[in-house]
């Protein structure tokens, strides 16, 4: 039987195993872009109409801090991730000291019971292509159910720049460079080879940006460096 790599087991699996170098390795790896993509989807978020927000399929907490430099009156946020071992990257290098402001919830986000109408601002850096089409239907759903009238959102995730003049390298290096380096610094592991398996999977955010729309939220979708990553951001209307 042909492993079903969206699975929330296999993804749990996946990032619990690469928990431990997940920062160092994805920023080499991407050299660097990662952390602009983060704080570029901080900066598109538009203005919540209070402080209270999750941060879904959080990693390591690495958006937080350009959350909470943009805006210090934020928190609590609730942050949502399916991996123990990013759960505990987070709370040993970011939580520690926001520890008051940031409440971390072990659990697959499209399982997570998340009350309605609960947050003012949702965001999510780098989460979305460990979901196939369904869930991103499901995840849609989330979004419109858990923001309030108001409330804003912004997701950004790795894509492939189809159209683009250096697209064949771009995907070398994911699917070739990326593996070959695992394989020689982590000892024969093979779990960030999957980050671009996810990636070219995914394609782009427009997929995910009609979802939204059907849902009944206002929604802008970006390209970023070519298109090497896109995003959604936008709000729930009032009424």
């Amino acid at each position: 039987m042909a492993t079903d790599i969206y699975d929330p087991a296999f993804v749990k699996g996946v990032f619990d195993r690469c928990s431990g170098t997940y920062i160092a390795f994805s920023w080499f790896c991407s050299m660097g872009f990662t952390e602009r993509w983060r704080r570029e989807c901080v900066a598109a978020l538009p203005e919540p109409p209070g402080p209270e927000g999750y941060d879904l399929m959080a990693g390591t907490g690495e958006a937080w801090p350009h959350l909470l430099r943009r805006f210090p009156q934020a928190g609590p946020i609730t942050a949502v991730d399916i991996s123990s071992g990013m759960h505990a990257r987070a709370i040993a290098r970011l939580h520690r000291h926001r520890s008051h402001r940031i409440a971390f919830i072990e659990d697959d986000v499209l399982a997570s019971d998340l009350p309605d109408a609960s947050a003012d601002f949702l965001i999510s850096t780098f989460g979305l292509k460990t979901f196939d089409a369904g869930q991103h239907a499901r995840l849609a759903v989330l979004v419109a159910r858990v923001l309030r009238p108001g409330g804003s959102f912004a997701m950004i995730e790795a894509s492939d720049p189809k159209g683009w003049l250096l697209r064949p390298l771009y995907l070398f290096h994911l699917k070739t460079v990326l593996p070959l380096v695992e394989r020689l610094m982590l000892r024969g592991a093979q779990d960030f080879s999957m980050i671009g398996t996810y990636s070219t999977n995914f394609g782009d955010a427009s997929g995910i940006a009609e979802m939204l729309r059907a849902e009944g939220l206002e929604v802008v979708f970006r390209r970023h460096f070519f298109g090497c990553a896109t995003s959604v951001s936008g709000r729930k209307p009032l009424r």
